[in-house]
């Protein structure tokens, strides 16, 4: 996405985000009723994610197509037919059936999971979801499949990665600033754990490194105006098969934690980082989060910065300063910053009710 297209499709309009109830006030509020910019309920005066008890599995697998597009994870998405280049994320659901002994005919106990660690059979998979603990565990019409749409939209939020979504955005400048800060985290900072058992490591960056080569040489097919150079300089962006972060961790049998420096037991699923090298880094399912939060990390998506596991979030906010009203990243200089530290827009620094600058006392 380029700047003017950009700026011709922001809108100013917050869409309205549906009746649910907040799952924080329950019965106190009556629904969600969208603050004009605020991410927050007017009713209640709890965040819009509070209310996202349901949600649109197209609109929330779109979103995180968007996320990873472009980034060394893109072949977690597939393009969206019609779509003009859009990608899907490829969601992994797994359904699990067994068998229910009676006197009569046999009948089938089905549990459907709205996620699950891609690329496992099921039994490893199961392993997985065994080690959550059980109100966590995002099955279908759960409370843990509520709090894990929840912690997509509050981990990974929008308006974090697509500047259509930034009310505040006021110039071109702006803009450029939101594409180029996205763009590289893209490439630099985002990824998706990987579960496997402990020394397991090399088998899949050799994965890694193959996914890398069959997509430099797609993008060298896809453009044949490319020079010979240019496609030496695509080719020599393939990590080299070396044992720094490889097979050479498969002979260890004691494994340890990057998380909590426990022991992981060796028939034991464990999830590894890319980013973080697949040698010496791998976590236990519920050590895999974020660093400064401490919530699990939603679909094992992390940031990866100064050594630290980090949601979206929290790794945006390290970058550029968020508004404590509008709750987006600040991409405007100059901004205000109270006396307790918080940052804000400029034109955000007031009564959510009234518009009365912070500073002057109001009756709300």
């Amino acid at each position: 996405m380029d700047v003017s297209s950009a700026m011709e499709k922001m809108s100013v309009k917050q869409t309205a985000g549906g009746s649910a109830a907040c799952l924080v006030c329950k019965q106190r509020c009556s629904g969600l009723q969208p603050h004009s910019w605020r991410k927050a309920c007017m009713a209640c005066g709890c965040s819009t994610v509070d209310h996202a008890s349901g949600g649109n599995d197209v609109e929330d697998d779109q979103r995180m197509g968007r996320l990873l597009a472009d980034s060394p994870c893109a072949h977690l998405t597939a393009k969206i037919k019609g779509g003009g280049g859009l990608r899907m994320y490829k969601r992994n659901r797994m359904i699990v059936t067994n068998p229910v002994v009676s006197r009569k005919d046999p009948t089938f106990n089905t549990t459907t999971y709205d996620w699950a660690p891609a690329g496992l059979n099921q039994t490893l998979a199961m392993q997985y979801m065994e080690l959550i603990p059980e109100k966590q565990r995002p099955v279908s019409g759960t409370d843990g499949a509520k709090e894990r749409r929840r912690h997509l939209l509050s981990q990974l939020p929008i308006y974090d990665q697509d500047p259509m979504k930034c009310q505040s955005l006021a110039s071109e400048e702006e803009i450029s600033s939101m594409l180029l800060f996205v763009k590289h985290y893209k490439q630099e900072v985002l990824g998706v754990g990987e579960v496997a058992l402990p020394g397991e490591g090399g088998a899949l960056r050799d994965a890694a490194i193959q996914r890398t080569a069959k997509e430099a040489k797609d993008r060298s097919n896809s453009d044949r105006k490319d020079s010979l150079e240019h496609n030496s300089t695509n080719d020599s962006t393939v990590p080299a098969a070396g044992p720094t972060n490889g097979t050479a961790g498969s002979a260890k049998t004691d494994f340890s934690c990057t998380g909590c420096h426990g022991e992981v037991a060796k028939e034991s699923p464990a999830v590894y980082a890319e980013r973080a090298g697949y040698h010496s880094a791998l976590w236990h399912p519920t050590c895999f989060k974020c660093s400064e939060c401490g919530q699990g990390l939603v679909d094992l998506v992390y940031f990866w910065s100064n050594e630290k596991l980090l949601c979206g979030r929290h790794y945006c906010q390290t970058v550029w300063p968020r508004c404590s009203g509008c709750d987006e990243l600040i991409f405007c200089k100059p901004f205000h910053t109270s006396k307790d530290g918080k940052t804000w827009h400029p034109q955000h620094y007031c009564c959510w009710r009234c518009g009365q600058n912070l500073d002057t006392p109001c009756q709300h």
